[in-house]
């Protein structure tokens, strides 16, 4: 047998186990301390010599006392009659000398607490109340054996007072890892018990005790035992004076939650991130293989990969210069890659990434087609879905997304019709496999200019948002879980891109990115309501058609539009910036010129003069 291993490993397991007991006994000891400490204080020099006068005083009046009441007595001997002089004069002695021992007694009990015993012969006094007794009864209570229990008890008594002092005085031995901070391991000294129980009643958070603070890979944990009235909350509700006793820079985030069991909380300190070791940058492995879910983001603090539904309605938020575009990129990538995007932005520069990958929108009446469009798709899938006999769709997934959704709201506010067929999207089309995800820097769903519509919001059930403005917009970009406090993420640089997850907990994740060269490495798809069927032919929708004579604005700006390709322009952009024309306009245009065959669209995407495609 190794003795000294043996020896090591009891030692290891004794000091654990006396760790583990210190925090338990060290508010008994705080309260030891202060008590000898204040006692020790008020043992002054001008308090004995008060206490020395008030006893001197004391004893004179006793004397005084004792005096007068024998001089009662013998006057009383003396003559029968209680109303003789001499027994009248007795008496008022006695009274005046009862009223001054009674106001001299008064005098010595407040001498004696001004100028109080130590502590320590406190104690040895109770514990000789018992002690005594009990080592007299134990030897009284023996005959022919002998009975120990009363000296027992009492010796248990006596060393349970020493071992609670000796366990509440116990320096916690922290084990701080040497790659931690000078700022983390100071703050791992102050959640400390023997530091924190001594200094949390100046902070008013008396009643609460700490355990041995640990580092995890987003930062220092530590566990605090509420007694007392103390909850979670109102511990939460005293966030500002916890960061006070921990001396804790302002901009540290301080995260106060429930633990694994009652009366107890955790304090976590984002003094590090789990993720700041891995690359942020999204790349096609990133998508699961699970169909059903997609990469969102890493948690913050233990570093897992956060996934999301990928065929759930979604509501993006965040204030401008928080990394929304770049984080939503990555969503939008799955969604073009596993199945059909449709874009609708609402402010345009997104578009210019995402036009060679994906159909998109951004002119009115792009966005009014789209919307249309869309629309049509869910309700030709509800026909086809009922001619197969299945409930759920099982194709192709068509993801339309709303960036910004104030503007759009803006634009079709007038437009019932449109607005109803968006409304219907969001409520209609997650079973027909048209699915709407809608991000917004203003998630508000009242006033004049909302950042989603109130119909459309409770439809949208997972939510995520990066730092808003305020309480109002957490209220609506989390629901039921706006105490995660988006609107209080730091604006900083480095927190572009954190936010929070509905109903995943207040830990923050970092999302994923995709930079514009990202956007147009992805394979081209343009969606067309022609293209996505359950497996039949799409029927081609009917409308209603007026032969109206074309105008001559509309036949010049055609004219424009083909002169304009003819000379060299490839894209709708390079046609609208040689011709002045709106987007809207120039899409319309090369439309109806690609339908006649005097344009066509090389495989690229280019837009090329039908005799050159030729």
């Amino acid at each position: 047998m190794d003795w000294k291993q043996a020896w090591s490993t009891t030692t290891t397991t004794t000091n654990s186990a006396l760790d583990l007991l210190a925090p338990v006994c060290a508010p008994f000891a705080i309260r030891w301390d202060l008590e000898a400490d204040r006692r020790n204080k008020l043992r002054t020099p001008e308090h004995l010599k008060a206490l020395m006068a008030a006893q001197k005083e004391h004893n004179a009046a006793r004397s005084t006392l004792s005096t007068a009441k024998s001089q009662k007595l013998t006057a009383r001997a003396a003559s029968n009659n209680p109303f003789a002089a001499g027994r009248r004069a007795a008496r008022v002695a006695s009274k005046a000398a009862t009223r001054h021992e009674r106001d001299t007694r008064a005098k010595l009990k407040a001498a004696r607490v001004n100028y109080p015993s130590t502590l320590k012969a406190r104690a040895i006094q109770a514990h000789s109340v018992h002690a005594v007794p009990g080592a007299i009864a134990s030897a009284l209570m023996s005959t022919s054996h002998l009975t120990v229990w009363p000296a027992a008890t009492s010796a248990v008594l006596v060393g349970a007072n020493v071992a609670a002092l000796a366990l509440g005085r116990r320096r916690l031995r922290v084990v701080v890892d040497e790659s931690v901070s000078l700022e983390e391991r100071q703050l791992m000294e102050r959640l400390d018990p023997s530091y924190w129980v001594e200094h949390a009643p100046d902070r008013g958070l008396s009643g609460t005790v700490t355990t041995p603070p640990a580092m995890e890979p987003g930062g220092i944990r530590c566990e605090i035992r509420l007694d007392g009235t103390w909850t979670v909350k109102t511990l939460a509700d005293k966030a500002d004076s916890v960061r006070a006793l921990l001396g804790a820079r302002t901009a540290l985030r301080i995260r106060i939650t429930s633990a694994s069991r009652g009366g107890w909380a955790v304090v976590t300190l984002a003094t590090r991130s789990a993720a700041a070791g891995v690359s942020s940058l999204w790349t096609p492995d990133r998508i699961p293989s699970d169909p059903l879910t997609m990469s969102l983001a890493l948690d913050t603090e233990t570093g897992d990969e956060v996934l999301i539904p990928f065929d759930e309605r979604l509501l993006v938020s965040g204030a401008s210069g928080t990394g929304k575009s770049w984080s939503f990129r990555p969503l939008m990538a799955t969604a073009h890659l596993r199945g059909d995007l449709l874009l609708i932005d609402g402010k345009g520069e997104e578009a210019n990434i995402w036009e060679s990958a994906c159909r998109v929108a951004v002119e009115r009446d792009e966005i009014t087609d789209a919307v249309d469009e869309a629309h049509g798709e869910m309700n030709r899938r509800k026909v086809d879905m009922k001619q197969r006999g299945i409930s759920v769709w099982d194709g192709r997934q068509l993801t339309v997304v709303v960036d910004e959704g104030q503007v759009i709201l803006a634009l079709i506010a007038k437009d019932k019709d449109r607005l109803q067929r968006l409304i219907e999207l969001s409520s209609l089309g997650r079973s027909r496999g048209v699915v709407l995800w809608w991000a917004t820097q203003y998630p508000l769903t009242d006033g004049g200019a909302p950042g989603v519509h109130k119909l459309i919001a409770p439809n949208l059930l997972t939510r995520f948002s990066l730092r808003v403005a305020g309480t109002t917009q957490a209220q609506v970009a989390l629901d039921d879980c706006a105490h995660y406090a988006p609107h209080q993420i730091p604006d900083g640089r480095e927190y572009r891109g954190h936010g929070y997850l509905k109903g995943y907990g207040p830990r923050m994740l970092r999302t994923w990115t995709l930079d514009d060269a990202g956007v147009r490495a992805l394979p081209k798809s343009i969606w067309t309501p022609a293209q996505t069927s359950g497996g039949q032919s799409p029927r081609t929708p009917l409308h209603l058609v007026k032969d109206t004579p074309a105008s001559s604005g509309a036949a010049s700006n055609r004219d424009k539009v083909l002169a304009a390709v003819q000379s060299g322009a490839r894209t709708a952009k390079d046609v609208a910036d040689a011709t002045g024309l709106n987007k809207g306009t120039v899409s319309r245009e090369i439309k109806a010129l690609t339908a006649s065959g005097a344009l066509h669209r090389g495989a690229d995407g280019r837009i090329l003069p039908g005799q050159q495609a030729a």
